[in-house]
């Protein structure tokens, strides 16, 4: 026997280990079958892998479907997985700042309702926040807690603070990466 034949070159990985990265880059392509059109919208992908990701989501029929995702691995090969990973991970919220994102965003929440003074901060950090609204949903909410009905309002303010940081985050990322002025607006 041809004992150089049999050991591994230290420069190519095993063929077990080319197949466990080839069934990983299959599986992420699976994961972004499953994804809607809005989040794989959001998601940072070159047009063929995109292409092959929409077709694959139009075919019903078993085998054709599991062709297609072999194919969708195989484009995978090509791509850089990084940025596809890091959009995944950001859609099921494993990103860690935007974990803290959320956490601080129901902070604020419970804060507004523990203390209706709280607004006055809400209005420091989003000077453009409709005070009145929010007012009005923490009374709703209070008193859906108070019933013991349903939590729409409480999860209504929820909503209103993540698109009052949605719009803040939007309206800062056009002006550059320099800091203009103080953080608090005075000069």
């Amino acid at each position: 026997m041809h004992e150089e034949d049999l050991s591994e070159s230290p420069d190519r990985p095993s063929k077990t280990k080319r197949k466990e990265a080839m069934h990983a880059l299959r599986d992420l392509g699976v994961e972004l079958v499953e994804l809607s059109v809005g989040q794989l919208q959001r998601i940072d992908l070159p047009e063929n892998i995109r292409q092959a990701v929409r077709d694959c989501q139009k075919i019903t029929a078993h085998g054709a479907r599991r062709r297609q995702i072999q194919y969708l691995g195989k484009l995978m090969r090509d791509a850089d997985e990084a940025p596809i990973r890091a959009g995944l991970a950001l859609l099921r919220g494993e990103s860690a700042a935007e974990t803290a994102r959320l956490h601080r965003l129901e902070r604020y929440r419970t804060q507004l309702l523990a203390d209706e003074n709280f607004l006055g901060e809400i209005a420091a950090q989003w000077p453009r926040a409709d005070l009145q609204h929010l007012r009005q949903l923490r009374r709703n909410a209070l008193k859906e807690q108070e019933a013991g009905k349903p939590p729409k309002n409480f999860r209504a303010i929820f909503q209103v603070l993540q698109e009052l940081e949605r719009e803040s985050s939007a309206n800062a990322k056009p002006e550059g990466t320099h800091m203009e002025g103080s953080p608090d607006g005075g000069e």
